[in-house]
């Protein structure tokens, strides 16, 4: 039966949980990661009528774009509605995930899709480049215990480079020691110079897997001390950032650009701030969520028009000073995500047999409502 920690390690290697952006309460928010699963639901935010739809659809996991927890609680006082919907959740047996900003930043992810409906083509972040966390592993063996030690690494997850597996290097060499008297070798005789031929394996090692890749290697390892040397790397791996800027395929006006995205993003309204509506649009940046600190980045970046949201009112005379046009369709465009996490939860379903079911929220989380 599969269960929540068996689908969590499949987004996380996706959209792992170090992309994150600092203080963000993302992974688990509530229930057991040993939950078993049949019924998954995805959504934008987690709400009580969203908690209720679960509870009549008969979901085991709840997966959303939003944490339900923001804030830690202090009294768990049910007369208070989020508590309330807690203690459903607990009541109901339903575990509650969140993937937020690590979702923005992933490659492929939230941000990819505005891009990719908003029609602007050959993107890149918005933000500057990050790099994933990896370090060097080089750890000295003996040769008739190399297949060995390589193998145990490579399983615990060492060797992923891209869409490679089972990567190391190796090199011949001669390893010198001396027992001490406490000591009990593998090879060689205590007080005596020792001289063997070692190999040395190198590979290549994702943070999120640094222990269970150390233990693997003590426990593979044939000596009492195995020598290693163990480092960070720096710009290795497939870089990743907040938002995307491209270009769009034709020219349009701000006026015209706006008209499209509230078409295309289904909401019922779009804020525009701009001194010249009528200015022609080639690049456009776009980042889901509450973006507008973030415009003089897009400026940077030579961005005609920002597509975000939550921009507040003294920003906003900023932006209109600054020459940059802002499209804010408010904080829930970001519902765009449920199609795509139910289309990928499907996806990996398929591949891995799991036989679980996945459906999309309907119910429409955006809390205003416009007269």
């Amino acid at each position: 039966m599969i269960k929540v920690k068996d689908i969590v390690q499949r987004f996380e290697q996706f959209a792992p949980p170090a992309w994150a952006e600092k203080g963000d309460p993302i992974g688990l928010q509530l229930g057991s990661l040993e939950q078993e699963v049949h019924k998954v639901m995805v959504t934008l935010d987690v709400r009580p009528e969203v908690v209720a739809e679960a509870i009549a659809e008969d979901v085991d996991f709840i997966f959303a774009h939003h944490p339900a927890m923001f804030k830690p609680i202090t009294k768990f006082d049910l007369s208070v509605p989020q508590n309330q919907m807690y203690a459903e959740l607990i009541k109901h047996d339903i575990t509650v995930y969140g993937a937020h900003t690590n979702l923005d930043n992933a490659n492929g992810g939230m941000n990819d899709w505005l891009a990719e409906l908003l029609q602007i083509e050959h993107t890149k972040p918005l933000m500057p480049l990050r790099y994933p966390d990896y370090y060097k592993l080089a750890v000295y063996v003996p040769v008739k215990a190399e297949d060995h030690v390589r193998q145990a690494l490579n399983a615990a997850g060492a060797g992923c480079i891209g869409e490679y597996t089972g990567c190391a290097y190796t090199a011949p060499g001669t390893g010198y020691f001396v027992p001490g008297k406490d000591a009990q070798p593998t090879i060689g005789n205590i007080n005596e110079a020792t001289a063997v031929s070692e190999v040395k394996v190198e590979v290549v090692v994702a943070a999120r897997d640094k222990n269970k890749v150390l233990q693997a290697m003590y426990a593979s390892h044939p000596y009492e001390e195995p020598v290693f040397d163990l480092y960070r790397l720096e710009n290795f791996g497939t870089p990743y950032g907040m938002g995307r800027i491209g270009t769009l395929a034709e020219a349009t006006t701000v006026t015209e650009y706006a008209k499209f995205c509230k078409n295309v993003l289904g909401v019922d309204h779009v804020r525009l701030v701009t001194s010249d509506p009528g200015r022609l649009v080639r690049t456009v940046a776009v980042l889901g969520g509450s973006g507008s600190r973030f415009y003089p980045q897009a400026l940077r970046q030579g961005a005609d028009v920002y597509v975000t949201a939550d921009v507040t009112y003294h920003t906003g005379h900023d932006i209109i000073a600054s020459g940059l046009s802002v499209i804010d369709p408010g904080h829930h465009f970001e519902a765009i995500c449920k199609s795509h996490l139910q289309s990928m939860f499907e996806q990996w379903s398929d591949e891995n047999d799991w036989q679980i079911q996945v459906v999309s929220s309907k119910i429409n989380t955006d809390p205003f409502s416009f007269i």
